[in-house]
């Protein structure tokens, strides 16, 4: 009767999280009622409320359910040694835009976070979450990067911090260009050449952190310019 009564619970946890999906992405998530929510997956809004503390929590919920498989993947990748670096942010890289395009939750939770989602002030908590995990995964691909440094893939002096956001941006892009306009390319078969420009990119071409001597040469012309 226990693991019955979990099932049932997890499943109308599930419900609701799908409903809100639909509603969020068809409505805008400010123009949704939690009574819309529950009446969409076919149960009360005291289910809601059983299982959420409010719409920003169910949000957040919607959020987590999409984003955290990456997230882990992520945190697991850079918590490891490489012997290839590139090549493991590469391979990340490309599962994150393959996942996107086959998994019709990770479209639509993407879709209501760049396009119906305003960030006011009940919705706080999931934008401050959203701040943890975009820092979060910024360091993650910045160890690999270090990782590439240390095992000679990438300059000594590269900017591993400015590379690292150069990824998350690039990454962004394609993310918000095919969920607005899916139909313009086929984002499963273009990934893998998207990120090999990109890793290319890196490898060619990084990013380098401003020597001082450079710093003080670049001043002296800023001020020479200025006196001219």
């Amino acid at each position: 009767m226990v693991g019955r009564t979990k099932t049932e619970s997890a499943a109308t946890r599930a419900a609701l999280l799908d409903a809100a999906e639909r509603m969020f992405r068809d409505r805008g998530v400010a123009h949704t009622s939690l009574a819309e929510v529950a009446a969409a997956a076919g149960l009360t809004r005291g289910a809601v409320y059983w299982h959420f503390r409010d719409k920003a929590d169910l949000f957040e919920a919607l959020c987590v359910r999409a984003e955290l498989p990456m997230e882990t993947m992520l945190a697991s990748a850079g918590g490891k040694r490489h012997k290839d670096p590139l090549g493991a942010l590469s391979e990340l890289a490309v599962t994150a835009l393959t996942r996107l395009a086959a998994d019709a939750h990770t479209q639509a939770v993407f879709d209501i976070i760049f396009h119906k989602c305003e960030f006011a002030a009940e919705f706080a908590s999931v934008a401050q979450r959203r701040q943890t995990t975009d820092s979060g995964c910024l360091a993650h691909v910045e160890r690999l990067l270090e990782q590439a440094v240390a095992v000679g893939q990438l300059p000594a002096d590269t900017d591993t911090r400015l590379a690292a956001q150069t990824m998350k941006a690039v990454m962004v892009g394609i993310m918000h260009e095919w969920v607005q306009r899916p139909e313009a390319f086929d984002l499963a078969h273009a990934a893998p050449m998207m990120i090999e420009v990109l890793i290319a990119g890196m490898r060619e071409r990084p990013p380098r952190r401003a020597s001082k001597g450079s710093t003080s040469t670049s001043s002296r012309r800023k001020r020479l310019s200025v006196a001219s």
